[in-house]
């Protein structure tokens, strides 16, 4: 006898199909044997085990023939322990225990206890999606039916127990099925008001998450750079129901949605220095999503940033311009979303004072030069805003609070990116191809031009930097995407001189020939500089 149940295989946040396929071969009698076949690895391998174990659990004794369990297609590799359930289920079918029709249209996950219960797993949401493109229901654990029913119009069963599921389709018990999770708010986020000082920096902070800029803080210990990051957040508008859905997916891959529960904050990652080049860009042996990718839609704040170990940090470059990361393995390569923002500090050298004001480093300017080139040129050129945190003051420290924080900054972020809303509108852009120029730091083709053009003088303002060997082509677009954030900030339509030498300030490290470029500049224009 033979009997089949759908269930998925992940490619990154893609759920594929796979047919897993259960025949019983040879009459009564004949040595028990379990095989699975179809490129299994060992997890998979061992739900023979789990099986054998809960179908003990439950009462059910395994038939003395030889059992083979087929996963097809045969060349795609199968990982994870979400095969357990689909494995018992056509077993089940094949030995009587259910009807052989009774898995028709649907599709199965999860792992097995001895005991008979359903333990969760990760990747509910997009198994649950591709169910539904394929006309499927989605069996899944009791733990997962939250989370899968976001999925939206598909059935889902979320049983308990082995012996549940085999009740419900025998007719002598109904599942219910599950109800979305909540959607929560996230944390309450710090507020700007706590910050004290800092004025240029909480201006760079406001003008990144108004146009999703990367941003790096420099400053000695304690001037409050993890501060201002951590407040970030706060600014940011809410997830929309599409990067909702798309942030979750990844989140549910990882194993990282609790009881189906998600939430509309933005995701804000912060990994240890020590993290590996894996560990932020993805891989491994099961090739998880890594913290980037984590942070889709969100924040990656990399805290010590000379500290990371220099592939790990090159290993960012690319998703920073494309949006996506790719793992590539021997046999497939995986492809994870990694649309973020990523904000950075770090001290001006490794003693952390710098070479200027009390307690400056014996040893500048070499320690800062060679504290800074830990991180590389190209990395530095992807970095819109850069801004200086000079040390904080007693008599900063003994002023009041200020008058305005993050409800007031967060404002005029939303004011500006409305502005930049309105635009794409006005250009006929609307849903995934408006998404796709997102906020102005990924304008590019011929809206980059339309929207940023400068007037003539921030034009020529701009020419003087190139010409100073001070701006790559990169660097020359991002000044123009900079510019347009500021103008939108201002609530003005065209970008002007003084937003071409605002922007101009904060391009690259302060340390460097190019900042005293941007300092005489901002001067000569009025611009305070950092």
């Amino acid at each position: 006898m033979a009997a089949r149940v759908l269930t998925v295989a992940f490619d990154g946040v893609e759920a594929r199909r796979v047919d897993v396929e259960v025949q019983l071969v040879g009459n009564e009698g004949t040595q028990l044997v379990f095989a699975i076949v179809g490129l299994p690895d060992k997890a998979v391998a061992e739900s023979r085990e789990r099986v054998r174990g809960a179908f003990a659990g439950i009462g059910l004794a395994l038939p003395n023939k030889r059992i083979i369990a087929n996963l097809a297609p045969a060349d795609l590799p199968k990982e994870g322990n979400h095969f357990d359930l689909p494995i018992a289920l056509a077993l089940m079918a094949a030995m009587g225990v259910i009807a052989p029709d009774a898995l028709d249209g649907w599709a199965a996950i999860g792992e097995l206890g001895l005991d008979g219960q359903i333990a969760p797993v990760g990747g509910a949401l997009p198994a649950a999606v591709a169910a539904s493109a394929l006309g499927l229901g989605l069996i899944c654990p009791e733990a997962n039916g939250p989370e899968a029913a976001w999925a939206g119009d598909v059935r889902v069963l979320a049983p308990r127990s082995l012996i549940g599921l085999v009740n419900h389709f025998n007719g002598s018990q109904v599942l219910r099925p599950p109800e979305p999770g909540p959607v929560r708010m996230g944390p309450p986020v710090p507020d700007l008001r706590e910050v004290k000082g800092q004025e240029s920096a909480k201006r760079a902070l406001e003008i990144a998450a108004a146009g999703g800029h990367n941003l790096l803080f420099v400053g000695p210990p304690g001037s409050g750079k993890s501060m201002m990051a951590a407040r970030l957040p706060g600014l940011l508008p809410p997830l929309t129901p599409q990067e909702l859905l798309e942030t979750s997916m990844v989140w549910s891959v990882a194993g990282l949605i609790d009881r189906g529960a998600l939430t509309r904050a933005r995701p804000f990652r912060s990994p240890h220095h020590s993290a590996s080049m894996a560990a932020l860009t993805g891989g491994g042996i099961k090739a998880k999503p890594g913290e980037a990718s984590l942070a889709h839609n969100g924040v990656l704040f990399l805290d010590e940033l000379p500290e990371y170990s220099a592939q790990a940090l090159d290993s960012l470059r690319a998703p920073l311009e494309t949006g996506e990361i790719v793992v590539a393995r021997a046999n497939a390569h995986v492809r994870y979303p990694a649309r973020f923002q990523l904000v950075a500090a770090m001290n001006p050298c490794r003693c952390g004072l710098g070479g200027g004001g009390k307690g400056a480093c014996g040893k500048a300017p070499r320690c800062q030069r060679d504290y800074q080139n830990r991180i590389s040129g190209p990395m530095f050129d992807r970095i819109d805003l850069t801004v200086e945190t000079p040390p904080v003051t007693a008599a900063d420290m003994a002023l009041p609070a200020p008058s305005e924080g993050t409800a007031e900054a967060a404002a005029r972020v939303a004011a500006a990116r409305a502005l930049h809303e309105d635009r794409l509108r006005a250009v006929g852009l609307e849903g995934e191809d408006a998404r796709a120029q997102g906020v102005n730091a990924r304008l590019s083709g011929e809206l980059l031009d339309r929207f940023t053009t400068p007037d003539e003088k921030g034009r020529a303002l701009l020419m003087r930097a190139g010409e100073a060997g001070g701006l790559t082509a990169r660097g020359w677009t991002r000044t123009l995407r900079l510019a347009r954030t500021i103008a939108d900030l201002d609530g003005v339509d065209g970008v002007l001189r003084r937003h071409i030498a605002e922007a101009l300030v904060y391009r690259r490290a302060a340390l460097d020939a190019q900042a005293d470029f941007d300092r005489q500049t901002a001067r000569r224009d009025g611009v305070a500089a950092f």
